[in-house]
């Protein structure tokens, strides 16, 4: 059988680009290995109709709603090449299985290298977050600590100032010009340089010094990249941005490889669970209209940016 679209990610982005195409009447097979970004947070936050709702649940329904369609087809899996080219894709999964496809859309989500504090990654997404607008309310505007790992942590730092109180936890990780210094304490944010020695408790940042600071919640910028190796084995160009590697896309989902799109988190930064919602939205149109009007499938550029 020759589907239409192969689908390869069945997180929020993914579903969400299936659902417009199975809309469509087009015969869909979504290949999923189950590891959802935010499958450590207890409940998702920001998505409009589905705010404190857990994560597991929110996608366990879609997919619910998804299976009501003929045309979707579902594999629990994990993909290990694409080769072909486009009308004529092959999809080979760990199983030994070959599946075909006019189309591929991308949206395997991304992996977060975490900063190497003894006791954050125990706690990831369940004390220690990366988005405020997804969980920053929740922490009732207490006492908040920023874990250093770059740049980005000082915009964390400042945008945080309307969730609670603020610590910026350099950690050795963040060079603080004197300005820089200034627009901060401007701001009312602590500015503590003494390394991390762990983090214990719920949010408890024990200092190497012996101090031991409690916050209601820490957050900290992580570094992303594409999870696994499949999309730079597939040829697709990354490109940089302040929070990592993405896949280079169009307005349309269009990634350097005709006939390859993506979505999600792998291919838009910033990253919520409804921001990807409504790009996977778009990309399933867009690939839709690329069936109908093969002429619309022409490549991203890639020029300047990195494979």
């Amino acid at each position: 059988m020759q589907h239409d679209v192969i689908v390869i990610g069945g997180s929020y982005a993914g579903m969400a680009a299936a659902l417009q195409l199975v809309r469509a009447r087009r015969s869909v097979l979504v290949i999923d290995a189950g590891e959802r970004r935010n499958r450590f947070a207890r409940h998702s936050h920001g998505f409009l109709g589905q705010d404190g709702v857990p994560p597991g649940e929110i996608a366990a329904n879609a997919r619910r709603q998804l299976g009501a369609y003929p045309t979707l087809n579902w594999l629990e899996g994990r993909v290990e090449a694409v080769t072909g080219q486009v009308d004529e894709f092959t999809v080979k999964t760990s199983d030994g299985g070959a599946h075909r496809g006019r189309r591929i859309l991308l949206a395997t989500g991304i992996a977060d290298q975490l900063p190497a504090v003894e006791g954050l990654a125990e706690r990831w997404g369940t004390a220690i977050f990366h988005c405020p607008y997804c969980h920053g309310y929740e922490l009732g505007q207490g006492c908040i600590g920023i874990v250093g790992t770059g740049p980005m942590s000082i915009h964390q730092a400042e945008l945080l100032t309307d969730w609670g109180s603020v610590t910026l936890l350099v950690n050795g990780a963040v060079e603080l010009s004197q300005e820089v210094r200034s627009t901060l304490e401007r701001r009312g944010v602590m500015i503590e340089e003494t390394a991390i020695d762990r983090i214990e408790g719920h949010a408890d940042v024990m200092l190497a010094d012996g101090r031991l600071l409690r916050f209601a919640g820490l957050f900290t910028a992580t570094r992303t990249s594409p999870s696994g190796s499949l999309v730079e084995a597939m040829g697709c160009v990354l490109e940089e941005t302040p929070m990592g590697m993405q896949i280079l896309t169009d307005a349309e989902s269009r990634t350097s490889v005709s006939g390859v799109f993506a979505c999600g988190d792998v291919a838009r930064a910033p990253h919520s669970v409804s921001l990807a919602v409504g790009n996977g939205a778009m990309a399933g149109a867009q690939i839709h209209r690329s069936l109908l009007w093969p002429e619309t499938i022409v490549p991203v550029q890639a020029e300047g940016c990195a494979r």
